[in-house]
């Protein structure tokens, strides 16, 4: 029997979740949730925002790959330092089995922040989609290696029914035949998910294979200033960067000497 890869696993984990909370917490429940209603904040918009650095400075404690990275910090300590220091986005992992976080996380990110949150998660159903418009999320990720087109549009044209904006994750370029007219923003992740190897050259190769009507941003790897100057030049607005501020002891802080440090440029 053929061995599950990673992505399959989690996949697999996930489905019997999607079916607990649906059991646990039915979707007219969760369309009676405060945050169903908000309106939410522009990631595009934030990551364009001269003013802001671009960055999606995200909260992750642990990762497959990696184990546990940092389980010794708050969540809105965490997220308010890197909204302070300039951060145009958060984003907050709720995957439990995998990553360690939690919707609850999510929820008191937004309970304490005034910029965009993506919910960083392997969506699969549109449960999930109405899920993180409830928990006061502002865009969801999509990751086409997990998706079909049609689960793709369907799960994109959804998340903007809800004014939710949609990032789409791609590892390679066969994956982008799952780009649809409902994504705002295509992401290039420079992780390969067999070796977990990072290199940002995948990002610089991929960018001219993506079409220029999509916001582009790059994930995974970024850990010095000179990263997001030779990936500004391949054409990325915007940078997805988690572990290299979140393996120090003070997240916050290690994220505004990056900014300061990258200001300095």
């Amino acid at each position: 029997m053929k061995e599950m890869s990673i992505l399959e696993t989690i996949t697999a984990t996930k489905k019997k979740e999607i079916e607990s909370c649906k059991d646990l917490f039915p979707l007219e429940n969760l369309k009676k949730r405060e945050f169903y209603k908000r309106k939410t904040f522009s990631l595009k918009e934030s990551l364009l925002n001269p003013d802001r650095t671009g960055i999606i400075a995200e909260f992750k404690r642990k990762s497959p790959s990696k184990g546990i990275i940092n389980d010794r910090v708050q969540v809105e300590k965490v997220t308010t330092g890197y909204a302070e220091a300039g951060a145009s986005a958060l984003s907050v992992l709720t995957d439990f089995n995998f990553f360690g976080g939690s919707v609850d996380d999510l929820l008191k990110a937004r309970n304490a922040n005034q910029i965009p949150i993506l919910r960083k998660e392997f969506i699969i159903d549109e449960y999930q989609v109405h899920e993180a418009k409830a928990i006061g999320a502002d865009a969801i990720l999509l990751i086409a290696a997990i998706l079909t087109k049609i689960q793709a549009k369907k799960l994109a044209r959804l998340a903007h029914d809800l004014d939710l904006q949609v990032l789409m994750e791609f590892h390679n370029e066969p994956e982008l035949d799952r780009l649809n007219e409902y994504i705002d923003i295509a992401g290039v992740n420079n992780r390969d998910l067999k070796t977990f190897e990072v290199s940002l050259q995948h990002s610089a190769d991929l960018a001219t294979k993506i079409p220029d009507n999509f916001l582009k941003i790059s994930e995974s790897g970024i850990s010095t200033p000179n990263d997001i100057i030779f990936l500004r030049k391949q054409g990325f607005k915007g940078f997805l960067i988690g572990e290299n501020f979140m393996k120090t002891s003070d997240p916050e802080l290690a994220f505004a000497s990056f900014v300061e440090a990258l200001r300095g440029y």
